[in-house]
């Protein structure tokens, strides 16, 4: 009996079919578009109900909450990588009241854009870069070849 329990439990899960991956693809490559489920259960050659208790089945979550969750990742991937306003990041990933995009912000990381972008400073503000380095860089093209040195070959012999 213990035998028969253990082998049920290692059953491997079914990988999600093909035409559901197709939908959740879709919601990848196109989240800053108006999607709805008749868009994406069209994708997936599904009703739009049929569509949606599936895809909950497969990935855990429905159609709408995997696109706000990825929404959501880019959003706070913009707002730690570039300096653009809070509304427009939020209009970059798709949604349109800045409202609801901050409620939502706030639901899936605990902090509001602000607080997010706040508590997570760009790695220059900590990164520590010799002067020597930086006034190295900052050089025009042609003084930058003579530096240090590093462009010239090696000697052969």
């Amino acid at each position: 009996m213990v035998v028969a329990i253990l082998g049920a439990m290692a059953t491997p899960l079914a990988a999600p079919a093909r035409h559901l991956l197709r939908a959740k693809d879709l919601i990848d490559a196109r989240y800053r578009e108006p999607l709805d489920v008749a868009a994406l259960a069209r994708a997936a050659h599904l009703s739009q109900a049929h569509f949606s208790r599936e895809f909950r089945r497969a990935f855990g979550e429905t159609p709408h909450q995997y696109l706000l969750t990825r929404r959501m990742e880019r959003a706070a991937s913009l707002l730690l990588s570039t300096d653009r306003s809070i509304a427009d990041v939020c209009f970059t990933v798709g949604l349109q009241s800045v409202g609801s995009f901050t409620t939502s912000f706030r639901k899936t990381f605990d902090r509001t854009p602000t607080e997010y972008r706040a508590a997570f400073p760009p790695a220059s503000a900590h990164a520590r870069v010799p002067t020597c380095v930086l006034q190295a860089w900052a050089r025009p093209s042609s003084a930058k070849a003579s530096s240090f040195g590093e462009d010239t070959a090696p000697p052969r012999g």
